[in-house]
């Protein structure tokens, strides 16, 4: 088996417990595997007259040149990563210099006895040792030699004399056994050494033993000490080392630069890591690296953002002045100082509000104070963070005017002026402002900017000719301009006419009638007046679409009056019915932009459903308006005759061909800005939905203070059936260890069960116990829970009740917890890497105890893939790339509001992934904060070592910039035995107002200055707040005036501090309270949702469903729903005549119509009679009359009927929720924005006895399954057995869809997010017929071999062309063709050439094994 081979099989490379046989070396402190037992010569007899036993032991430790040249390669191949190939070689030719031949080892073997046999090892156990070899043979060799010794001698004493030093590598094995006669054992040396042979270029050890020290001198001077040549053996090694360097390995060298960034490990990643600035300003900041704001821009920004943000506030008009003072402040701290938001809301709150001073009008009570300060708060934390988004807005804003005025400053330089651009660009306030005057640029100076790009070297294509831009300059070139002119007035003038600008210019008519004027302009370009005449109308109505103020006109007019409609097409007219979530939209009309403004979802769907060519939005001015009549009367003159009546005809013309384009323009534009707008909006509520998922405090039990993490027993029956299948639990003890775990049957009727319960309970005293499911049957679960904590009597911990001074209990409280997080991580590389030997629902109940313990670590766990968890229903219609940023802002203020122990942080994962969300750090940062404060001895004292402390050897951990971010919010806890250690530390107080602290202390504890400065010169400048701790007198500062403390500051510093007084004094009192909110308790229509996976709009009254019949009594039945609850049916809802037993049976499936549903109790009403079913449900839609077109919807549901009944086919219907009426191509477009594994039932074009299903392999990848059904028993009735592929039978389509469907989604998905899996596409990949790869895939794979050139590598990526077909690509080495192996999801697994694996492991390692015998033939073609 090569070498590639054993790399690549598990099996080998790793032996598996019962394989491992490991000891401990003692004088290494490692472990490495007991070599295989060695014969020992000395505890058995040998019979010296055996020479066939002989010889075997012989060729026992004879290795053969090949066979010892391959080991010694591998030895190379994995030892230090500082060895050379070409020292290697070299040691390796000295060695089998020193090797002794078989003649030698005969003489040795005649003269010493029996060669014993050499110490065997396996290949991988040698290349498992690595670069420790060397040091391995030097310590072992002790071992060995006290193995062979008989005696206690020491084990130098038995070497033969003269030996040297450099020893053959038999020297530790064979085992010396001397004669007694002097004689004989000099005869045997003599022997031995004539039979040694010498080593080339190396001088032995000469023995010196009875030489004087002259005669040593003189030999010395004769043969030289051996050090003659040590100066080139010297420049030998600084070669080596030079070349090893030049020859070190680079990540980049190793990685993919997809696999580098991902994992923050590019160059850039490592600049930002190690630049002095909080990392999220860097990203947000990149494109504009080398952007600096003049004063004036900055005051400039300030104005543009305030007048953005003040229409939205609502803030009294006398506040506009101080609001925009604010907002510059904030700026300044956000640019100048480099602080983020949490920084600048928590310690610069003052600067947030605008205070009032005003005298008390109260004079009744005569301690009142003689003065009242009032505060309006002017900004809010959102505030602070829209700021933010603004100011990079602005900072593109002003790149792009920059650029423009670059533009226009080249043209200048060809003698163009152009008013326009000179009036707008000050003007400008927008992008779609400076967009119009660049686009306006091009439009009118197109050849300057072409003979500049010339000059500059920068030449573009070509315009062909004919093109329209030709055509627009051989117009003004020429004597068809002149007609232009005629039109009596200018496109700008005419646009500032309509915009009401300046004084109104009146068109002026030509002299000459339009035909005759034409007439006389013909020449070279334009051969006939008509020519003429449209080449004029084209050119002015071009520019008139270019001007920038007919635009602004437009846009102005846009904004403030059209309305917007949709029109489905063709495409749409049946794709979305009435259960299509675009339905809402699909016949809105005359909706004005104010409107949908308030209503930003369904604008979204509106743009969604455009792109996906299902409707077509109209965005037009209402004819109410006369908007257009209006732009024809700035356009005519006041002249009274036939001449002019023609030219106003001909304007009237020019107008009608740019009014199209100028809508179309507009429209598209305007509709791009109300996207935005909308997906803002959207965002925000994401924002605020995760904001208040993360205000949650541990869960509090009755006593508890608020913040401590309590102990919790969870349980859940995951999907099952809490009566029939087992129940989960897990213990979680308050610091998030889980000590015990196990399964319970049911606790409803078991009476043994319920004693474990009790008995647990007893046993483990939770705080509370948690319940989570997600199937309707933990309703039930929770009922039992219950039921058994009020029977049994279980209380809750002992608590101190302040109203009565007694200690006391309450019942235990089952609650019901949020799943969301425990969902995603039940099944997660995080979960299985945590609990490996867990099920799936154990780890789930373990995620339900720590999001009890604390919500917001949970989240911070998720990392990215929070934007999973649903925040709003259209979500998904949002950018992910500004979802992760609004999501993350929400997670950096709740993060910075608790603050986070940083020595916590070294030893919990858990706290470890706060981190990237406190002030100033990110991802980057956070990984080399952990680094060197390991460095550091992996623990912080005081805030001020995070910036290094030369005195005590402390490195920096942070720069001083995202020091002064990060400092108040990681904490460090107060140990008063510690003299560094200071109670500030484990403040919110930042350090900068430290002094600030210590003088109110001092106050407190009525110091004055001479006391102060004895005790802070013993004890250090905390001195005083550690007494005012130790004494336990904080409740003093609350005696402290801070108002006229304040006061001072601002007179004397120029620096507000009222709400950092407020909030030291807050700390002194109770350090890093909890601020979140209690723990969130989930409403009944939550726990509905979380239970069933239905919503108030997916599961209501009116609704038709199917039902399946559980229990037929004589006045009911009790039926059960496909989401799982219960509903009854009273004997008058199925009908009218008869007994309900004649109608229903027990197993039946039928329709039924919800009448009413009880949410919390998981019960419905429900009715079967034939008149309630004959009226189906439709969604109630909120417009009024004008607001929905009544009559487009009646014509087209008219419209599908007559189809129908053209190609005279019945439209066949299953009563699935699943089933759609889709061909295979709507299919795929409506699971194009479904999540992969959704599947759609639908009808199949083979016929009445099929069924077609599609499901979503990936993204753009879909598998359509056909579906045999058996046993109907009528044609449109599914069958009772159906069949897919002739090989899978099923009883039902849910059986079919979980059984099938759902078990291949899950192996797709297991596949995918194996380290082997490559993202790739078939057009990154290259594949061919005959399944050999090329182009990217052949890049990658060599790539990886080219680093890891003793390696084999494989990797899975996906084919589209063949969905649930996976390519296993393989290259075997560095010279071998790359292979391109299918593989096939299946229920069971995976196929691979026929043979199936259950799981990726077992696919990996049969696919290795195989390997050798079928495809090594094809690498080697």
């Amino acid at each position: 088996m090569s070498n590639d081979i054993r790399d690549l099989i598990s099996g080998e490379a790793e032996l598996d417990d019962e394989e491992e046989d490991e000891s401990f070396d003692e004088d290494v402190g490692d472990r490495r595997r007991r070599q295989p037992r060695v014969e020992d010569s000395s505890e058995e007899e040998e019979d010296d007259d055996d020479e066939e036993e002989a010889r075997k032991i012989r060729e026992g430790f004879i290795v053969d040149e090949d066979e010892e040249e391959e080991e010694e390669e591998e030895e190379g191949a994995d030892s230090d990563a500082d060895l050379r190939h070409v020292k290697r070689k070299r040691d390796r030719d000295r060695d089998e210099e020193e090797r002794l031949d078989e003649d030698d080892l005969e003489l040795i073997g005649e003269q010493f006895g029996e060669r014993p046999k050499p110490q065997t090892q396996s290949k991988f156990k040698r290349l498992k040792r690595g670069h420790r070899d060397e040091d391995d043979r030097r310590t072992e060799r002790r071992g060995l030699e006290e193995i062979f010794s008989d005696d206690d001698e020491d084990v130098v004493d038995q070497r033969p004399y003269g030996r040297r030093a450099q020893a053959d590598e038999f020297d530790d094995f064979i085992e010396e056994d001397y004669p007694e006669d002097e004689a004989e054992r000099i005869r045997q040396l003599e022997d031995a050494e004539v039979a040694r042979p010498r080593e080339r270029g190396m001088g032995s050890v000469v023995d010196t033993t009875g030489l004087d020290k002259d005669a040593l001198d003189d030999m010395e001077a004769i043969f030289g000490n051996g050090e003659d040549y040590d100066w080139a053996l010297l420049l030998e090694e600084e070669e080596e080392d030079r070349e090893r360097e030049e020859q070190t390995i680079e990540l980049k060298d190793v990685f993919e630069p997809s696999q580098l960034k991902e994992k923050l490990l590019t160059d850039e990643d490592n600049e930002i890591r190690f630049t002095d600035e909080p990392e999220r300003f860097q990203l947000d900041r990149k494109a504009f690296k080398n952007l600096q704001l003049t004063a004036d821009q900055f005051r400039e920004e300030a104005r543009w953002i305030a007048n953005q943000l003040w229409l939205k506030k609502g803030l009294a008009s006398d506040l506009q002045v101080p609001f925009g003072k604010a907002v510059g402040k904030v700026l300044e701290f956000f640019i100048v100082d480099e602080v983020e938001v949490p920084y600048v809301f928590q310690h610069r709150k003052d600067y947030l509000l605008h205070t009032r001073k005003t005298r008390n009008t109260n004079r009744d009570d005569p301690d009142a104070p003689e003065y009242v300060i009032s505060a309006d708060k002017l900004l809010n934390q959102d505030d602070l963070w829209r700021i933010l988004e603004l100011d990079i807005k602005f900072r593109s804003f002003v790149e792009k005017r920059n650029s423009l005025e670059k533009t226009y400053e080249n043209l200048k330089s060809v003698q163009v002026q152009d008013s326009i651009i000179e009036e707008m660009i000050p003007e400008a306030t927008t992008m779609e402002e400076l967009q119009d005057l660049l686009d306006y640029l091009h439009f009118q100076y197109g050849s300057q900017l072409k003979d500049l790009a010339v000059m500059s070297g920068n030449v573009s294509q070509m315009k062909r000719p004919g093109s329209k831009s030709n055509l627009l300059e051989r117009v003004r070139q020429g004597k068809a301009y002149t007609f232009v002119r005629a039109y009596g007035i200018t496109a700008h003038q005419l646009a500032k006419n309509a915009l009401r600008q300046g004084k109104k210019v009146t068109p002026d008519d030509d002299a000459q009638y339009p035909m005759d004027l034409a007439d006389s302009l013909v020449d070279d370009n334009f051969n006939t007046g008509d020519q003429i005449i449209s080449a004029a109308r084209q050119m002015y109505s071009e520019e008139l679409c270019a001007s920038p103020y007919m635009r602004k006109h437009f846009r102005n007019s846009y904004y403030q009056a059209a309305e917007i409609s949709c029109r489905r097409t063709d495409k749409g007219l049946r794709r979305i019915d009435d259960s299509h979530p675009y339905y809402e939209i699909k016949y809105v009309q005359n909706q004005a932009i104010a409107d949908l403004v308030h209503r930003p979802e369904l604008f979204l769907k509106m743009m969604k459903a455009e792109e996906e060519g299902l409707v077509e939005i109209k965005l037009v001015m209402p004819p109410r308006y006369e908007f257009r009549r209006q732009l024809y009367q700035e356009f005519e003159s006041e002249n009274f005759s036939d001449r002019a009546e023609q030219w106003r005809e001909e304007r009237k013309k020019v107008l009608e061909l740019a009014y199209p384009k100028l809508e179309k323009i507009v429209a598209k534009n305007v509709k791009e800005v109300i996207r935005t707008f909308c997906q803002d909006e959207v965002l925000k509520m994401c924002r605020e939905e995760y904001a208040k998922r993360l205000d949650q405090a541990p869960y509090k039990p009755a006593g508890m203070i608020l913040g401590t993490a309590p102990r919790v027993l969870v349980l859940s029956n995951g999907m099952g059936d809490s009566a029939r299948d087992p129940i989960c639990w897990a213990w979680v003890e308050e610091d998030g260890r889980v000590l015990e775990q196990g399964k319970f049957g049911n606790l409803a009727r078991d009476e043994r069960q319920r004693e474990d319960f009790v008995d647990l309970v007893q046993r483990r005293r939770p705080d509370v116990i948690g319940v989570g499911g997600w199937s309707a049957s933990t309703h039930k679960l929770v009922r039992d829970l219950e039921a058994l904590v009020s029977e049994k009597g279980l209380m809750g911990p002992e608590f101190d009740d302040p109203e009565t001074n007694d200690y006391r209990t309450e019942p235990l409280e089952v609650v019901t917890v949020n799943d969301e997080v425990a969902r995603l991580y039940k099944d997660s590389p995080r979960g299985h890497a945590e609990h490996p030997s867990l099920n799936p629902v154990t780890r789930y109940c373990i995620a339900l105890a720590r999001y009890m313990q604390n919500p917001m670590k949970e989240y911070a766990a998720l990392g990215k893939d929070v934007t999973s968890l649903s925040f709003h229903p259209c979500q998904n219609l949002l950018p992910a790339d500004k979802l992760t940023k609004y999501l993350e802002s929400a997670m950096v203020d709740m993060v910075n509001l608790c603050g986070v122990d940083i020595n916590e942080a070294m030893t919990d994962t858990y706290t470890a992934n706060l981190l990237p969300y406190v002030a100033g750090l990110g991802p980057r940062k956070a990984t080399s904060v952990i680094k060197a404060i390991n460095a550091n001895g992996g623990a912080v004292n005081t805030r001020d070592e995070l910036v290094g402390d030369p005195d005590s050897g402390k490195l920096p951990v942070v720069g001083p910039r995202v020091w002064n971010n990060c400092a108040s919010f990681l904490y460090i806890i107060y140990d008063s035995t510690n003299p560094s250690s200071d109670p500030l530390d484990n403040t919110r107080v930042h350090p900068e107002d430290y002094e600030l602290g210590r003088k109110m202390a001092a106050d407190a504890l009525e110091l004055d200055e001479e006391d102060v400065k004895a005790e802070t010169d013993e004890n250090g400048p905390g001195a005083i707040v550690r007494k005012l701790f130790k004494q336990e007198e904080q409740e003093k500062v609350n005696e402290l005036v801070l108002e006229e403390y304040a006061e001072q500051l601002e007179t004397n510093y120029s620096q507000r501090k009222r709400a950092t007084l407020e909030t030291i004094r807050a700390e002194f009192l109770n350090q890093f309270e909890e601020l979140r909110r209690n723990f969130t308790i989930l409403s009944a229509s939550e726990i509905f949702t979380m239970f069933t996976g239905e919503t108030n709009l997916t599961l209501c009254d009116g609704m038709i469903v199917p039902v399946n019949v559980r229990m037929v009594k004589d006045d009911f039945a009790v039926l059960k729903l496909d989401c799982g609850i219960e509903g009854r049916v009273e004997a008058h809802e199925v009908n009218t005549r008869g007994s309900i037993k004649e109608v229903l049976s027990v197993g039946q499936t039928a329709q039924a119509k919800i009448l009413d549903i009880n949410y919390k109790d998981f019960m419905a009403k429900m009715s079967m009679r034939e008149d309630a079913l004959r009226v189906p449900y439709k969604r109630p839609i909120n417009y009024d009359q004008d607001g929905w077109d009544y009559a487009l919807e009646a014509a087209d549901r008219e419209e599908l009927r007559e189809k129908d009944k053209t190609t005279g086919r019945t439209q066949r219907v299953v009563k699935h929720p699943n089933f759609k009426p889709f061909n295979s191509t709507q299919a795929e477009e409506f699971l194009g924005s479904q999540p992969p594994g959704e599947v759609i039932i639908r009808p199949s074009s083979k016929g009445n006895d099929h069924l077609a299903i599609t499901w979503k392999v990936a993204d753009g990848v879909y598998q359509h399954i056909d579906v045999l059904e058996m046993q109907k028993e009528t044609e449109f009735s599914v069958g009772k057995l159906l069949r897919v592929g002739g090989k899978y039978t099923y009883s039902d389509l849910d059986e079919l869809i979980v059984e099938h469907v759902k078990a291949m989604a899950r192996k797709v998905e297991e596949m995918m997010r194996n380290d082997k899996f490559q993202n790739r596409s078939r057009g990154e990949t290259g594949y061919t017929r005959d399944g050999i790869l090329t182009n990217t895939a052949e890049k990658w794979l060599t790539t990886y071999i080219d680093a890891n050139p003793n390696r084999s590598a494989y990797a899975f990526c996906i084919d589209p062309k063949h969905p649930g077909y996976f390519w296993l690509c393989f290259k075997a080495s560095r010279s071998a063709k790359v292979i391109g192996i299918p593989v096939r999801a299946i229920p069971q697994g995976f196929e691979l050439k026929g043979y199936q694996y259950p799981d990726m492991r077992a696919l990996c390692n049969g696919f290795k094994l195989r390997y050798q015998n079928e495809f090594s033939k094809m690498g080697r073609r």
